[in-house]
């Protein structure tokens, strides 16, 4: 087969899957059952850690350039500021990139289908996929574009097509969940008002809640809400029927109205992310409401988790049995996700007395003295961000603990020694802060596995670093394998596990 790996959906996930495939050299098909990149801006919010994705992809700066750098937000009850959450002091410590970026998904896809073609490579636009059927060691499928259908064979399927995945589908797997009953509504308009400022805004009040923010160009601004209950089965709604309540609820003035959509928000997670050659990925796997910015940052956390265990395999670096843990990696936190952002929603939308008391309370005394806390603001940053998520309970893949570090953790980032650089090399290498000993020089020879030394000083320290120890780390920048002492048997017989030398 000429194109060992299929992707089916060209959205977020499935170019950010591509272009990692392609910078690892690995050929592959990408197909779209649309005529090009979508027209909506949809999903706005790209955090620290999908930048630092981009940064290993070489397209940070390009997205970065493209968006807008939002660096903190407030709570409010209206016009009126019940606290502020600053990202860029505290981030700082944790990212080279401290901030959301608000950007669109229409320019988003844009930008990395053009990435995309840049490294030579053209996503297959008004085609889609009819069937497949897993045969042997390879995965036959009927791609059809127009009135023309065509036979061909792949060594693995990946389906990134959306919450109505057919890919999903066709494996017959369940995506248990439900439906939320409120009606969402969200408009990109022009607008002006205390309320709105170059930061995320949440506006919570004790009947509903809107998030506003930047986007585009000055004065344009994404809002995202509940259609009050008495407009909620009113049939074709618009933003006039809207537009008193969003003037009650945040006081501004909308002048322009470039868009304006209305939906029910679902909350589901597939029974499995695969079944034999054939993986999932992004909205076919799990969605849940939008309000966090977190459901397009997972599924292109997905794409980079995929990806380097598929490269590697491809390219026999690494043993096939590595695309086991793509499952047991991704679902874990995506059931973890779904179920606090589950929580949350039904606190924050919920008529009844008990959560009206709650919000009441929570705006009044608890924002405002949780938000002033350092440490609180830490644990936010790091939950939005994504830059928490880890792997320590892949035990196969994660294994060991070296400072305050344990195998599976996201490497932390030292920003005077710039450490994450070396990430760029999609592939295998060890960090080790402080002094090497001959004998890990010596394996990193003899695996061709690159070696980085970092100075151990006080920013390493502050890192959780312990001073000489190694960290065996996996392309996408997660560690393996964390050592005190630098035993060399012992990460030998861990890469004999899972990694073959490379030539």
């Amino acid at each position: 087969m000429d194109d060992p790996i299929l992707i089916v959906g060209a959205g977020p996930t499935g170019l950010v899957l591509a272009l990692w495939l392609a910078r690892s050299g690995v050929p592959f098909r990408i197909i779209e059952k649309n005529d090009g990149p979508g027209q909506a801006s949809r999903a706005m919010a790209v955090q620290a850690r999908t930048l630092e994705f981009y940064q290993q992809l070489g397209i940070a700066d390009q997205a970065i350039a493209s968006g807008i750098e939002i660096h903190g937000g407030h709570l409010r009850q209206g016009s009126r500021v019940i606290a502020d959450f600053p990202f860029n002091n505290i981030g700082q410590v944790f990212s080279p990139y401290p901030f959301i970026l608000s950007f669109p998904q229409d320019d988003h896809e844009h930008l990395l289908v053009k990435c995309l073609e840049a490294a030579g490579v053209h996503v297959e636009w008004s085609t889609q996929l009819v069937q497949f059927k897993e045969e042997g060691q390879s995965v036959k499928a009927v791609l059809r574009k127009g009135e023309k259908d065509e036979t061909a064979e792949f060594a693995y399927v990946c389906g990134c097509d959306g919450a109505h995945s057919t890919v999903r589908q066709g494996l017959g797997l369940n995506f248990p969940g439900g439906t939320y009953e409120q009606l969402f509504y969200v408009a990109d308009v022009q607008a002006t008002g205390l309320a709105l400022t170059p930061e995320v805004n949440a506006c919570i009040s004790s009947e509903s809640f809107i998030l506003a923010f930047p986007v585009r160009s000055s004065g344009s601004f994404r809002l995202i809400g509940i259609v009050p209950q008495e407009l909620a089965s009113q049939k074709g709604l618009t933003f006039e029927e809207i537009r008193p309540y969003v003037k009650k609820q945040i006081d501004v003035d909308v002048h322009q109205v470039n868009w304006f959509s209305t939906y029910h928000v679902h909350h589901r997670v597939a029974d499995h992310f695969r079944q034999g050659r054939v993986f999932i990925a992004g909205d076919a796997g799990h969605v849940h409401s939008p309000a966090g910015g977190q459901g397009m940052n997972t599924g292109i956390g997905d794409a980079v988790n995929l990806a380097w265990k598929l490269a590697t395999v491809i390219r026999g670096r690494t043993n096939p049995a590595v695309l086991d843990t793509y499952e047991s990696e991704r679902i874990a936190y995506a059931r973890t996700l779904v179920a606090s952002t589950d929580r949350l929603f039904q606190v924050a939308v919920s008529h009844g007395l008990g959560a009206r008391i709650v919000r009441g309370t929570f705006l009044r005394y608890i924002a405002p003295l949780v938000l002033h806390l350092k440490a609180a603001r830490k644990a936010q940053f790091r939950l939005v961000s994504q830059t928490r998520i880890h792997y320590r309970d892949s035990s196969v893949l994660s294994s060991g603990a070296a400072g305050k570090i344990h195998g599976g953790d996201r490497l932390p980032w030292i920003e005077s020694q710039n450490n994450f650089q070396s990430l760029s090399s999609l592939d295998w290498q060890i960090h080790v802060y402080g002094k090497f000993t001959p004998e890990m020089h010596a394996l990193s020879t003899r695996w061709n596995i690159p070696i980085q030394s970092y100075y151990f000083d006080k920013d390493a320290q502050a890192a959780d670093f312990a001073r000489d120890a190694a960290y065996l780390l996996r392309p996408d920048g997660h560690i393996a394998l964390a050592q005190t002492d630098q035993n060399a048997q012992q990460m030998e017989q861990f890469l004999a596990k899972w990694i073959v030398p490379a030539s």
